[in-house]
């Protein structure tokens, strides 16, 4: 009887891993023959309309970026709590805020992501997470969430609409990702900065924090909690703001650029013709924030 019990749950077992296999070969090829197919024309309109780093790529750039966009669209679950329904325009500005700092590695994948959750607004976390505040806009997963991240619907959009404001939690909460490839998130991703740069980077960025504790930075102020967020409100800013981030802080945005492996200003320049040309304080500004010149870079 027992030997009947132990067969019956051997088949069983073997029954649920041939189910399991035929299920994750079936998902290889659906996502093989996705990635096959030309980029949605939607999408690249929605991409052109609401995200300006895809705007100021050169044509050959755009079609990497849509690989990227598409690969992480088809590798990552992007859902949300009950009382938010995800749009195709939600999963693209998701899959663009990982793309973006990753871009100067082609192929990049995100190793501890397999889910990011979309919420009506700020969240209340009472989990016991070390850390966090009552309210969140944005979160990466750590304990039970591990493998998740959490951000906020409405802030993930006012981050690519508001290009003025050196602020985008989509963008910050994948520098914190990045952060943790290396097994700990503390400001130093071995991923981005090689050992030679450590010290220096240390030394900038608590000059940095001092500045901004001290009222004499434009830096967001959130950048002086720790080197953790200092990595992350600068990172936001480099991509928002690079002609102003090299104005005001030329040191903060030549490391930034290293690290990053993205000649930010090179490209916006490439992008909006040559350099020399005029540009009046109330025409559109050149980083094609879409916002006024006086209003954007000319500040």
């Amino acid at each position: 009887m027992a030997q009947s019990i132990t067969f019956i749950l051997s088949l069983v077992g073997l029954w649920l891993l041939y189910r399991l296999y035929k299920s994750r070969v079936n998902k290889a090829a659906q996502n093989k023959a996705f990635m096959d197919k030309p980029f949605p024309k939607q999408w690249a309109k929605i991409l052109e309309a609401k995200v300006p780093f895809y705007r100021q790529l050169p044509e050959k750039d755009k079609r990497q970026f849509e690989k990227e966009v598409k690969w992480f669209i088809v590798t990552t679950d992007i859902t949300g709590t009950p009382e938010v329904k995800v749009s195709i325009t939600d999963r693209l500005l998701v899959a663009s805020s990982a793309v973006i700092p990753v871009f100067g590695f082609p192929g990049w994948e995100y190793n501890t992501l397999n889910e990011v959750i979309l919420y009506p607004g700020p969240f209340h976390l009472d989990m016991g997470m070390q850390g966090v505040s009552d309210k969140a806009l944005g979160m990466v997963g750590t304990g039970m969430l591990d493998g998740k991240m959490l951000l906020s619907k409405p802030h993930l959009h006012k981050g690519f609409d508001n290009t003025t404001d050196k602020k985008n939690v989509g963008i910050h909460e994948f520098i914190h990702l990045i952060d943790k490839e290396d097994g700990d998130i503390d400001g130093l991703p071995k991923v981005l900065i090689e050992e030679s740069y450590a010290l220096p980077w240390l030394n900038l960025m608590y000059n940095k924090m001092e500045e901004i504790k001290a009222g004499t930075s434009d830096i967001d102020p959130y950048g002086a909690t720790n080197k953790v967020e200092f990595l992350t409100v600068a990172g936001e800013y480099f991509f928002e703001r690079p002609h102003l981030l090299q104005k005001k802080h030329p040191k903060l945005y030549k490391m930034l650029e290293q690290f990053f492996n993205q000649p930010m200003i090179q490209r916006i320049q490439h992008a909006n013709g040559p350099k020399g040309k005029e540009i009046g304080r109330n025409d559109p500004c050149f980083c094609g924030s879409g916002e006024k010149y006086k209003l954007c870079c000319g500040v």
